[in-house]
């Protein structure tokens, strides 16, 4: 079960991932944005930390080259959110449907260059979204964190292979989502 409200209060937080899981510009590495998209008793904000800290050791140059090395030329480290476990498959196709369907019905018009399992895009609907007082939201969403959480977990381990600093930015994505599912208790 998805606890909306707490996926509610992490909106700023989604917006950071959004941000940081695009093509890198100067202003994604501006110092506040982490205070501004993260408060410090966040049970992600050392994985968070960690990696801007890491980031900030570069030049912008060089967070571009990490970036392009990192998710245009790592089969590994797509950031499609579908393509680890049905690569070209008919599913894939359906689940791509579902999303954009579900962006839709939730307000989000879909840019025709980008696919709805783009794991910016994903991040940037959770920030934009407005689901307060819908009562089919939970249900609808259940299928976006289970497609966030599956494909993020292959892309966590290609990362943690290549020590990539973006580890550590998926890790902090994966410990949000976690913090927003709560476990059923069966008695």
């Amino acid at each position: 079960m998805i606890n909306l409200d707490k996926l509610y209060d992490y909106k700023p937080s989604f917006h950071f991932f959004a941000q940081q899981f695009m093509y890198p510009e100067k202003l994604d590495f501006h110092p506040t944005l982490l205070e501004q998209s993260f408060d410090l008793n966040d049970p992600t904000y050392s994985y968070v930390q960690t990696y801007w800290d890491q980031m900030h050791q570069y030049t912008m140059d060089e967070i571009k080259e990490i970036y392009t090395e990192t998710f245009d030329f790592q089969k590994d480290c797509a950031l499609y959110m579908t393509y680890f476990k049905f690569e070209d498959a008919k599913e894939r196709g359906q689940m791509l449907a579902k999303l954009k369907i579900l962006y839709e019905m939730f307000g989000l018009q879909m840019p025709d260059e980008e696919l709805p399992d783009y794991l910016p895009l994903m991040c940037e609907f959770l920030y934009a979204a407005e689901w307060k007082g819908d009562p089919h939201a939970a249900e609808n969403f259940k299928m976006l964190i289970m497609v966030l959480e599956d494909g993020t977990f292959h892309l966590l381990k290609a990362l943690e292979k290549l020590e990539s600093p973006y580890f550590h930015l998926v890790k902090a994505l994966r410990e949000t989502l976690k913090d927003c599912v709560e476990q059923e208790v069966h008695q």
